[in-house]
């Protein structure tokens, strides 16, 4: 896949929000192409660190060339972001200065019509992030009842119309498996109701999210896995995060809201006694958005939003 697709979003506010400077360690959970890391690499040259991991072997391939040239300065590793916790505690390269999370699918993966994220081109309906992992999107909708795929559409998607979709998947792959995507975008559009085909939105847009997060496990455990890696910051260190859709964001406005300080103790008192101190502060009380250059040259980054808290104790 050429490197000239891989377009990192928010990247200059991504590397402010951190406050990359001069030496240091950092971290990129999501490493995808590289195009976060290549800017904290230059922002913190000639001696800053960074750990790098993401899920998908092919990416951190990418990654790994695009790299080469700041040589020992960056570790990479094929893991889940939700192993990076471990993974710097064993390599001690704690504390960080600042960690990075671009929790959106990226574009090498949407652009390879093989990997089966697209509903705009026909592919096998895969949608894994790490190829190892055995169970595919296809797996998915073939096998669980119209119960359970309603409820994963619904849950994952807010798609309105989830038990229509889920009654026709269901009667579809009786005659035949569903394979492909195109198959599976042609029948869930013919099963939307008219009035949503007015919508901004490809009739297939909220179900293609659903079933992606489901196969890839998006939102497990990924607030006490924030939570764990503001812990391996620094103090004044910086956790930064940018999301794509609705339920990650909450999730991650949410976590950044309960770990900082809800101390009901008497100011008298030296020390904290209802165990509630906190350890982090929100940097961000709106989160950072693309601007309109940003969204011309890179229409897939109009959703991006960049939450940012500090470790504080």
């Amino acid at each position: 896949m050429p490197e000239a697709i891989h377009r990192p979003v928010l990247l200059r506010e991504a590397v402010e929000a951190l406050g990359c400077a001069p030496g240091g360690r950092w971290a990129d959970g999501t490493i995808g192409g590289g195009g976060h890391a290549a800017a904290i690499l230059a922002a913190t040259a000639p001696d800053g660190r960074l750990f790098g991991v993401d899920r998908d072997a092919a990416a951190l391939e990418i990654a790994r060339a695009r790299l080469h040239p700041f040589g020992d300065r960056v570790v990479l590793r094929h893991a889940h972001f939700r192993g990076l916790p471990d993974l710097l505690d064993r390599a001690g390269f704690v504390p960080v200065d600042g960690i990075l999370l671009d929790l959106g699918v990226s574009s090498l993966q949407i652009d390879d019509p093989g990997r089966g994220f697209s509903f705009l081109e026909d592919g096998p309906l895969d949608m894994r992030m790490d190829r190892s992992q055995p169970t595919t999107a296809a797996d998915l909708v073939n096998t669980l009842s119209e119960r359970d795929l309603a409820r994963l559409l619904r849950r994952f998607g807010e798609e309105p119309a989830a038990g229509v979709i889920a009654r026709a998947v269901v009667r579809e792959r009786a005659r035949r498996p569903i394979d492909t995507t195109a198959r599976l975008v042609s029948i869930i559009s013919r099963a939307t109701p008219r009035h949503a085909e007015r919508s901004r939105l490809h009739p297939a847009t909220r179900s293609f999210q659903a079933i992606r997060i489901a196969v890839n496990g998006e939102l497990d455990d990924l607030d006490t896995t924030l939570e764990a890696l503001v812990r391996r910051l620094r103090v004044d260190g910086r956790l930064a995060v940018i999301a794509f859709h609705s339920l990650e964001d909450r999730i991650v406005k949410q976590t950044f809201r309960a770990i900082e300080p809800h101390c009901v103790c008497p100011k008298h008192l030296p020390i904290c006694a209802c165990g509630r101190p906190g350890i982090g502060r929100t940097l961000t009380r709106r989160p950072i958005r693309p601007g309109d250059p940003e969204i011309r040259d890179n229409p897939r980054s109009r959703s991006a939003r960049l939450r940012v808290t500090g470790r504080t104790a």
